[in-house]
This record gives structure tokens, sequence and C-alpha cells, in this order.
């Protein structure tokens, strides 16, 4: 049997143009994540995340750096959307997140886009921190829809959404790729301005995992649908990685995808604290590998 992305239910049943008007409501005092700034992104005020009324993106293109079940062979479609709503000292992306380096795109030319990346035949469309940008994408959908769009979306983020938004998103996002960064709230404070990420992630990941489950891969080793969750190894243990990983085991599935990633450097301004101005070294990593496997988890690193 074919595939058959979420979003066709909805479209078959003219509820795709009804969740962008919902969602779209969050824009004029705007509470799309858990900062709730308040302001008209209608009439050009902008928030916390720096962001307007229209899409910026940054870049489109098949990327083959993400995990193994969404690039196969032909790689992951791929939308990098300017500025973020966490905006961590360390990003490694902060020409995006942060000065928000990218061009003004119309919601036409972003269905343009998702439809160019799947004729160039990646495995799925690929939003890079969609959170504070997901009422224009989703009204973008419908015409992409219309017009031939059958991949399923990934909605890529750094885990602090708000729950509301995410249940809107039910029937919509196929792939759920959010990170878990922090346990502690001195450390999502500290480094992302944000001291309620654990208690937000935590039910984030909840409502996420009750819509789409564990990660579903196909027989040809390509992700459909599911939840993929992301784990940045730091140094000094300021991940909390094993409360992440207890928290993975217990409460969401130990037939969880986690990738534990080894890749974190101090970029931005991360040579500012003491805490996060390395690299992680080689140990730090393998004893983060053994603790998810002491909690039965198996799947991704």
């Amino acid at each position: 049997m074919n595939f058959v992305p979420s979003y066709m239910g909805l479209h078959e049943k003219k509820g795709l143009g009804e969740r962008g008007r919902l969602l779209a409501k969050f824009l004029k005092e705007c509470r799309l994540c858990p900062r709730g700034c308040g302001v008209n992104r209608l009439s050009g005020e902008t928030g916390y995340c720096k962001s307007g009324a229209g899409i910026v993106v940054s870049s489109a293109f098949p990327h083959f750096g993400e995990e193994r079940p969404l690039v196969g062979d032909r790689g992951s479609g791929t939308i990098f959307l300017t500025h973020c709503n966490l905006r961590c000292v360390f990003c490694q992306n902060y020409d995006i997140t942060h000065l928000g380096r990218g061009e003004p795109i119309s919601p036409s030319e972003m269905a343009g886009l998702m439809l160019r990346l799947q004729d160039m035949g990646c495995h799925n469309i690929n939003f890079v921190t969609p959170t504070h940008y997901i009422p224009q994408i989703v009204s973008s959908l419908s015409e992409a829809v219309e017009k031939g769009l059958r991949l399923p979306l990934v909605y890529n983020c750094s885990g602090y959404e708000s729950v509301d938004v995410i249940r809107l998103l039910e029937g919509i996002v196929d792939i759920y790729m959010p990170d878990i960064k922090f346990m502690e709230e001195v450390y999502a404070g500290k480094f992302c301005n944000a001291p309620d990420y654990p208690d937000v992630v935590r039910k984030v990941l909840k409502e996420m995992h009750r819509q789409v489950g564990d990660l579903v891969i196909s027989a040809d080793g390509i992700a459909e649908k599911g939840l993929l969750i992301r784990h940045l190894v730091m140094p000094n243990g300021v991940a909390s990685s094993e409360a992440v990983l207890r928290f993975v085991a217990e409460e969401i599935s130990v037939d969880s995808y986690i990738n534990i990633m080894d890749q974190y450097r101090p970029e931005y301004r991360a040579r500012e604290y003491e805490e996060v101005s390395r690299r992680i070294t080689h140990k730090e990593y393998l004893e983060t590998v053994k603790i998810a496997k002491s909690f039965g988890l198996y799947r991704g690193f």
C-alpha cells in the first residue's frame, strides 16, 4: 500500500483551510509559543522571535545531513526558516535564527518550494524552526496539495512549543522531530531565557507522541510517520542527559527513535559561559549512549 500523508484526510474534508484560519488568529496577539508575547504581528509588530506577518526563508534544498530515515537516497526536502522563539546562546545557525538572514516569500512561493523539493525526489518536506511561522505554512499547504504535494511533513523544532498549537496540527504533521535540550530550569533559563522549557517540553512531547506514535519506517528504510527525538549532548552535563533519557523511556516509549547527537561546538556567544565553552569529550558522549541503553532505549543512536 502506498503511503498517504496525514494532511490528505483533512484536505479531502475541506479542513486544511479551517486549520489555517484558526492558527492565523494566534498572530493578532501572538501566542504561537510559550512566550506569549501578545504582539500584533498582522500589523507589523514583532516579539521575542523577531518575526512578522510574512514568511522568511533562508534556504531550501535536499539535505543529506539529517537522520538516515529522513535522508534515504534522495535527501530530506529541508526548508530553513529564519528567526527562532528559543534563541539559544550556543546556536550553531545563529546567522539564521538570531540575525534573520533570509528572503521573504509569499504563501504561493512557499507552496512552490514544497513542490520543487518533491519534484527533485526528496522523501519529505522538512520545516526547520517552523514554530513562529506555522499559520503561514498551513495556509500555503492547501495550494501545494491542490497542485500535487504528497510527501510527509516533518516538524523540526526546538521543543519549546505551545501545546494548543500542536493540537491544531493533528492530522497535518506526519513526523514530529523535536529537540529535548534541558531538564533543569537553571540551564534552560541561563542559555535560552526559558526556565519553563523542561516543563513545556515534557507536555509537548507527550502530545506529539499521542498524535503520531513511535517512528514508523518503511521497508525501504524511509520514515513515514511518528516521533523522532533529538538530544544534543553538551559539556559538563548541562543538558541533563540522564533525566532526558529517563523521561523518554519512562513517559514516552522505550521504542522511541532518539538521535543522541555529538556535534556540540561553542558557537555564537557560548564562549562567554564557562560551562558550555568547549566541545564535548568522547567519554561524555559514550556515557550518554550507555545511559540510554540502561533505560532500554535502542533506536536511533
